[in-house]
């Protein structure tokens, strides 16, 4: 573990506004948000503000908001959100050092729609190999030290069978001292033994089982009737 709580403190934020509107952020800002697993698995609909969230907790950490590890921060010229910038955490004893030094900390930062660029600038030639190929190459190049890894739903790019060797890889991270935040809507990696799992919606925050996911019981139940939710949306 790298982090134990990631908190943040605002002195004067409209709750009409955004990000201050968006209720897991107003569960920030109430009581932080506390990791006690090397994985941690952020759920919800889109719109519920979970990239919203782990773009912020990668800002907070020092990784391009862009995407890309600890190395190539702020290869964009994009600013912090503002959320980013209030973001704080609290260290799991592994972690006091790489917190106290910039130049210790060690990182990567995955979201879907600017990995193409992000896995260019860290030297992997994506035009030469497909999306979800150039997404393994960096789990299998990049995801190895001990540090903070942060995706935003990783599953875009991959096939069912590059899912399952997206899990090994976080699971021999961890066993390395990595520690991994995810947003994700894949009942495939939710699943993975150990994980934290915590629910994004209109109620803020709470930590869930793998089974109580609405969509695990949404899959399973398309996967048992398709036409019983297609009827609803074809005409």
């Amino acid at each position: 573990m790298i982090i134990e709580r990631a908190y943040a403190h605002v002195a004067s934020g409209d709750a009409r506004e955004w990000p201050w509107s968006v209720p897991c952020v107003r569960a920030l800002l109430a009581n932080g948000l506390r990791f006690t697993a090397p994985v941690t698995f952020l759920v919800g609909e889109n719109g519920s503000g979970k990239s919203t969230l782990v773009e912020a907790l990668a800002e907070g950490f020092g990784l391009d908001p862009w995407g890309g590890s600890h190395d190539w921060r702020y290869a964009s010229h994009r600013a912090k959100s503002v959320l980013g910038e209030r973001i704080r955490f609290d260290a799991a004893p592994r972690g006091r050092h790489m917190l106290s030094s910039w130049s210790a900390r060690k990182g990567f930062f995955l979201r879907a729609e600017t990995a193409l660029n992000a896995l260019e600038r860290e030297g992997f030639a994506p035009d030469s190999v497909s999306h979800g190929e150039g997404f393994l190459e960096a789990f299998r190049s990049k995801f190895l030290r001990p540090g903070l890894y942060v995706m935003d739903e990783p599953e875009a790019a991959l096939s069912f069978t590059s899912c399952l060797e997206l899990l090994g890889h976080i699971d021999q991270l961890v066993k390395n001292g990595g520690q991994v935040v995810c947003a994700t809507h894949s009942p495939l990696l939710t699943a993975l033994p150990g994980a934290d799992i915590v629910e994004i919606g209109e109620h803020g925050m709470r930590n869930v089982a793998w089974h109580e996911l609405a969509l695990v019981d949404h899959w399973r139940r398309y996967l048992g009737d398709p036409r019983s939710y297609l009827r609803h949306v074809l005409a």
